[in-house]
């Protein structure tokens, strides 16, 4: 596969089942920040331990997303022709995202105060992705995508995100909690 075919040069992309849109395009804004945040979320893979809960998760996250421009690189008249979780983003992924919200909440205490992202590489680099996430959600609000599920599944996943950002705050967090308990 040659990696330049030169049809972008005019300034246009290519869609899902045909289509020329400009690569300013609303829908090609959606996908330029959740193709940002899942490089931010190869980053905090990279920055974790490997073979662990937290590599499974992401990974299965960066899968998602492949989904979800899928569907939002696709005219609307196109839809049609998605499959639910392969190309096009189903109400179970947004689900999905909440049973492991629900999970990970039940292993740590959350924070009762804002958060100042930085404790260690890994979080931090979460903090990152769920930012971008939030910027491709409110593009999406802007893009429209009625009657789809992409909004609501970026939603979730900047929570899911957050939730796994304090996740790998561990005892760091804790750590922090009690020093600045002891200055009070």
């Amino acid at each position: 596969m040659q990696i330049y075919t030169g049809k972008g040069d005019d300034g246009t992309t290519g869609l899902l089942y045909g289509g020329r849109v400009r690569k300013d395009a609303d829908p090609i804004e959606v996908n330029g920040a959740v193709d940002e945040a899942q490089a931010a979320l190869g980053m905090a893979r990279a920055h974790g331990a490997g073979d662990t809960e937290l590599d499974g998760l992401l990974v299965d996250l960066e899968r998602d997303l492949y989904v979800l421009m899928a569907e939002v690189a696709t005219l609307p008249e196109n839809r049609d022709k998605l499959s639910s979780g392969v190309t096009l983003v189903s109400e179970e992924m947004v689900q999905g995202l909440e049973g492991h919200i629900d999970r990970l909440t039940e292993t740590f205490a959350m924070p009762t105060e804002f958060v100042v992202p930085g404790q260690n590489l890994v979080a931090a680099s979460l903090d990152v992705a769920r930012t971008t996430v939030r910027r491709a959600e409110r593009l999406a609000v802007t893009a429209g995508f009625e009657g789809s599920w992409v909004i609501p599944y970026l939603n979730r996943l900047s929570d899911l995100v957050w939730t796994m950002a304090r996740w790998q705050e561990g005892e760091h967090f804790e750590l922090a909690k009690a020093r600045r308990e002891e200055n009070r």
